[in-house]
């Protein structure tokens, strides 16, 4: 026999009521005592900073990610669950930043570092109560009540050793890298910091002539967003399997090497004669002068520099399909400078 289901049922306190029961029985508890020495299965969830209220994208993920330890739980794994804060960071500076009127390093040295870290420390708790209250209200089954927080000595500490076992198997190396850099907080940001201020904007960009070396009159047409870095250039680099053009401006009786497809949209209505088609790929390795004559005497290069490179970064979508390299500025300018 059962219960017959009342047609007038109310999902919401239905919900509640299962939700006070599993409390109230510490159900979550029981379910992960239960494997107690059983295989462990250990799942990395990525703390949040709970000095932002929790949205939407927090509700959904909290529901995916519990999925995992919840199945893995049914097939006898032990899987213990600990919550965590993600105390650390530049979103927990600017918040406090703002509450205090301040803005910028300068004015942080100013108030004092150890007083801004102390309002940091206040502020990373701001709406633990909400993340709480969203937590058990979809059911994402983790303890909270002993998390652990990464201002922490004990979690510090733990990340030190982890780091020291790292180094002391030789597995650490030091190395370079290009990142983005905010010049008014004086930091490195990730590319989830980054993209968290995105925007589209309208910015001036420059097509430069970079004469071929040994060719009278010949150039390699590029084009560049980020102007300024053209005093670092180094290289160029082309699409391997696009098709590139040398075509002769019947208004200047210069030669341009440009991708095909760029043409028109680069030249418009002026008339030109097509001389040469190639794969980029057959562009790889020749030579170009600098553009600034910085001379030997001045500013010599370990390594051979100011040639063509190729990759497949390079699209044909905007520009020329020649791209200014400098390898300081940009990861993919980095990373083709790697390779040669």
């Amino acid at each position: 026999m059962y219960r017959k289901v009342d047609t007038t049922l109310n999902f919401l306190d239905r919900e509640k009521e299962v939700l006070a029961f599993w409390k109230e029985n510490k159900i979550f508890e029981k379910s992960v005592k239960k494997n107690e020495g059983n295989p462990s299965f250990t799942f990395y969830d990525g703390p949040p900073t709970a000095n932002g209220k929790p949205h939407i994208g927090h509700i959904l993920t909290r529901a995916i990610k519990d999925t995992i330890p919840r199945y893995q739980n049914m097939k006898g794994k032990y899987v213990l669950r600990k919550a965590g804060w993600d105390t650390h960071g530049l979103p927990v500076e600017l918040e406090v930043e703002k509450s205090l009127g301040i803005d910028g390093k300068q004015e942080i040295e100013k108030y004092g570092i150890e007083p801004f870290i102390k309002k940091c420390k206040e502020s990373v708790f701001k709406y633990v109560d909400e993340w709480q209250r969203m937590s058990d209200r979809v059911g994402y089954w983790v303890d909270m009540e002993h998390p652990y927080v990464t201002y922490h000595d004990d979690y510090i500490e733990s990340v030190w050793g982890a780091i020291r076992q790292i180094a002391d198997k030789g597995l650490l190396y030091k190395g370079y890298k290009i990142v983005p850099y905010c010049p008014r907080c004086g930091t490195a940001l990730s590319s989830h910091e980054v993209a968290q201020g995105y925007k589209d904007v309208r910015e001036k960009s420059v097509f430069v002539k970079f004469k071929a070396k040994g060719r009278e009159n010949t150039y390699f047409l590029a084009w560049t967003t980020t102007p300024w870095t053209l005093p670092s250039n180094v290289a160029l680099c082309m699409n391997p399997d696009a098709d590139y053009v040398e075509i002769e401006s019947e208004e200047t009786g210069e030669k341009y090497i440009l991708a095909e497809a760029l043409v028109p949209a680069v030249f418009g209505e002026e008339k030109y004669t097509v001389l040469s088609k190639k794969k980029g790929k057959e562009y790889e390795y020749t030579e170009y002068e600098p553009l600034y004559p910085y001379g030997k005497e001045k500013f010599a290069f370990r390594e051979k520099a100011y040639y063509v490179t190729c990759d497949d970064y390079v699209t044909l979508s905007d520009g020329t399909g020649v791209v200014h390299t400098a390898t300081a500025f940009g990861e993919d300018d980095y990373r083709v400078g790697r390779k040669y």
